[in-house]
Formats: structure tokens, sequence, C-alpha cells
């Protein structure tokens, strides 16, 4: 499993190439790289992630998931006989990304990392209280879009997987003043 933690200083940068360093407006002159607190700020506040993954013949598949940021890594659930369990038993290799749509503001972030089934008890626990933290009545309430999660976790019908970036990318859009900023870990 990632080590806990792992995401808590990675080195930042803002990569000019991609940001409006390059293409003026006003207000890009000061275009600066987005601090990772703010990026995990906004991890731990995104309900909807897309989950990248690769086939085992090399194409593509994305799908939409909710997940958890927990003490610097990201966790998420499929069913084992999902397509995304069985990419990733084939190729760890994933991408989770969240932002919105606007043009013009927000914040898109894509951790990039390897899922590694979580199997300690312990943790699967964690796992829980930070999802019941973070989705609420979704999954503590008997009506609940995602009730009866946590017994899945437990019961293994659910397999839970941990992501520690290797990686991740901020792209932000602030009043049409563009930054892209890269976390290494």
């Amino acid at each position: 499993m990632p080590a806990q933690g792992s995401a808590k200083h990675p080195t930042t940068e803002l990569d000019a190439r991609y940001s409006s360093a390059l293409n003026p407006r006003p207000g890009a002159a000061e275009v600066t790289a987005t601090e990772w607190a703010e990026a995990q700020r906004q991890l731990g506040a995104a309900e909807i992630f897309w989950l990248s993954t690769v086939r085992p013949e090399g194409r593509l598949h994305v799908t939409p998931v909710i997940a958890a940021w927990h003490d610097g890594v990201m966790y998420f659930s499929t069913g084992p006989g999902e397509q995304k369990a069985k990419n990733l038993a084939h190729d760890g290799h994933c991408a989770l990304t969240t932002g919105g749509n606007a043009l013009t503001e927000g914040l898109d972030i894509v951790v990039e990392g390897r899922a590694e089934q979580v199997s300690d008890p312990a943790v699967v626990e964690e796992v829980i209280t930070a999802y019941e933290a973070k989705y609420g009545p979704h999954i503590t309430s008997p009506e609940g879009t995602f009730h009866g999660i946590d017994d899945a976790f437990r019961q293994g019908t659910a397999v839970v997987f941990a992501v520690a970036p290797t990686t991740a990318y901020g792209f932000g859009r602030d009043g049409g003043v563009y930054s892209h900023t890269r976390w290494t870990f």
C-alpha cells in the first residue's frame, strides 16, 4: 500500500509554457504556481473524480468514481468484476481527475500514481470514516445513494484502492488568467 502522508511536501513548479505568462493578459504577469495546500483542499472537497485506467490491450478506460483524499492518499473503490478493477489488476498506473467546466474560473487537478488494493482492516476503517465525513448522508443514510458501502468495503464485495501521487497537475483559471502547476512527489 502507498505510504500515507507521502503527498505532504511535493516540489511545486509553474510551467510557463501553458500559463498566461506567455500570453499576457491583465493580471497575467503575476501568475504563480498553485500551492499544494490549495490543491489538497480541492481534492478533499471534490465529490466526483474521473478515473483513467488502461485496458490490457492498451485502450483507455475512463469512468466517474467517488473518492476520498485522506492523509496524502486518494482512495476509491469498485466492484472486483468491474472493468476498472480488471484494468488495475493488469496495470496499476492510473490518473484521477477532478475540476469544473467553466472556461475562465476554477482549478482542474490530475493526480497520477499507481493504484494498490487496500487489505489492512485498520486502513479500510479509516477510508470508511473519510467517506462518511465527506459524503455524509449519501453514505450514512438508508436512503443514501451509496448506503452500505462501508459493509461492502469490510466484506470485500467492493475493492478499495489507494493512490499515492507520483505527479499531480493543477490547471488554474482565474478570470481568464491561466496557470499550469506541476507537483512532483
